[in-house]
This record gives structure tokens, sequence and C-alpha cells, in this order.
């Protein structure tokens, strides 16, 4: 057998394997979001285009096609949230790490589901009424504006406050692992609810709205003030969503 090189035999267990699931993720996401652009957009009334990643392709069913979407959202979803999450996981053996893990990514993939059964719906519905299809940029705008607004209300503090909770001082048992890993992914669904709503205005396969959206959740996780981060994200996202509903409501 090959040599295990020595810069992994230092890495401590978890880091180790959570730096690996990471860039394994990470190279996924890559292929996917560069394959996702390779096949094109649909243009639609209104001067925007449509993702092909909320149709079946050609051949292919709408349950192969929900799959499909899935498998590239957990994916995805592991590559954004897991350099956030390893902090909440390292007081944890790395077995019951993977437990906590998994039931953490099993709320971020049922997330996943509903993503992709209204994003097709919407779809289907906005190909078949042009008039509703004009009005996506303007929509599209006000969407990105009420995102950066929920970055200042209490509400996203909460369970930002409790993504941050600090490690506890003797490892939790096993039994505990997998109700951290979906109640910590509850909490983790609502304060990135308006990161997420970006994500899927501005493209669910865009590489660099994902790394923008990535670094967002990170800093506001694991900053010593992401309270602070969380609201400078907001007001950068309240400029953005304003400016894109100007341009749609009065293109210059």
């Amino acid at each position: 057998m090959p040599a295990v090189p020595d810069v992994l035999r230092r890495l401590p267990a978890l880091p180790g394997i959570g730096l690996l699931l990471f860039a394994a993720a990470a190279a996924s996401t890559i292929a996917g979001g560069l394959a996702m652009q390779g096949m094109g957009e649909l243009p639609m009334p209104g001067g925007w285009t449509l993702s092909t990643a909320w149709l079946p392709m050609c051949g292919q069913s709408w349950a192969g096609a929900a799959a499909s979407f899935t498998g590239m959202w957990v994916v995805m979803m592991v590559a954004m949230m897991l350099p956030a999450l390893l902090p909440a996981l390292r007081w944890y053996r790395p077995a019951h790490a993977a437990l906590a893990g998994a039931g953490y990514f099993l709320v971020w993939t049922m997330l996943g589901v509903l993503v992709f059964a209204l994003g097709a719906a919407l779809t289907q519905a906005l190909l078949q009424m042009n008039a509703v299809a004009r009005s996506v940029p303007a929509l599209q705008g006000l969407v990105v504006l009420l995102a950066g607004a929920l970055q200042f209300t209490t509400w996203k503090a909460r369970h930002l406050a409790c993504c941050r909770q600090p490690p506890m001082s003797l490892p939790p048992p096993a039994s505990t692992a997998w109700r951290h890993g979906l109640r910590l992914a509850q909490h983790c669904v609502c304060s990135c609810a308006g990161l997420t709503a970006m994500l899927l205005v501005w493209g669910v396969m865009d590489l660099r709205v994902m790394a923008l959206v990535t670094t967002a959740i990170t800093a506001e996780r694991l900053a010593p003030d992401g309270q602070r981060v969380a609201r400078t994200v907001g007001g950068v996202a309240c400029a953005a969503g304003l400016l894109m509903t100007v341009r749609a409501v009065w293109p210059v």
C-alpha cells in the first residue's frame, strides 16, 4: 500500500476527515456547476434567463430530475456548510461526529427536496405565463432586498446565536449526537434563510455566488462578532436588492 503523506498523518482525525470531505465536495460542486453552465439557460420574457436545473434533461423523468437536483444540492451544501460546521463537532469522537453530521445534512437534504419541488412548480408556471415572467427581474430584486432585511431581525440573531454556541466542557454522549445534528441544522437553516434565498435568486449553481455565500456563512459563524458580520451582509444585500429592483422597473 502507498505510504500516507506525512501532512495527513499529522492531521487530527476529525479535521483531517473534514478536510478530505470538503475537498471532495468542493471538487464535485465545481464540476457540477461547470456542467450546468455548459448546458446553457433558457431566455425568458423580461430579459432574464432560466436555469435548466429546474427542468428534466432530455429523456429524464421528473423523479430523476428531483433526484439529480437533490444529489447536487447535498454535495453543494456539504461544500458550503462544512467549514462552519466542523468547529461545532470538534468535541465529538470521529464516529459520533459523523452521526451528528449525518443528522445535520439530512435536514439540508429535506430542504433541497422542498426547494426543487417549489422551484419546479414555479418554473412551469413561468413558462406558461409570459406576463408573470416579465416581472421576475423586479421580484428577484425584492427577494434580495427582503433577504437582506432579514439579516437585521432578532429572529436571525437568535438562530445565529444557537449556531455559534461554544463547545461543551465535556464530550457529549453518543446518544445525543444525532439529535444535536438535527437541532443544529434546524437553527442553521433558519439562520441561513436569507443567504439561501439570495443563492437561489442569483443562481443556485453559480460558482461565484456559492463562494460568496459560503464566505458569508462561515464568517457569521466563526468571526468574533458574527452579528456584525450578518448586519454587514444584510446592508450589502439590501443595497443590491434595491438596485436590482430599480433597474428592473426603470431600465436604463
